[in-house]
């Protein structure tokens, strides 16, 4: 089976790509599925971090704001998991 070749996206199709992705993030995080929260909003974070600042305000201050609380209170530096297997 032949790799997959990954397209690089441009304009509204990155766009679309970032809204689409902040959303399955949050679907995953109400759904208390962390691990695969994490993965889609690092995903999310990547391409959100290739928009220029116009396509960035093309993205609804909903999304953006979510992406931005959770990444820094739930998944920020020096973050580990829950608090539930820390050693204190």
């Amino acid at each position: 089976m032949p790799a997959k070749k990954s397209k690089k996206l441009t304009g509204n199709a990155l766009v679309k790509e970032v809204n689409r992705r902040i959303r399955v993030a949050r679907t995953l995080w109400d759904q208390h599925k962390n691990a695969g929260c994490r993965a889609e909003r690092l995903r999310a974070l990547e391409l959100y971090e290739q928009l220029t600042e116009q396509q960035k305000s093309q993205i609804s201050q909903e999304l953006r704001v979510w992406l931005r609380y959770r990444s820094e209170k739930y998944f920020g530096e020096g973050r580990e998991g829950n608090g539930a297997n820390s050693k204190g």
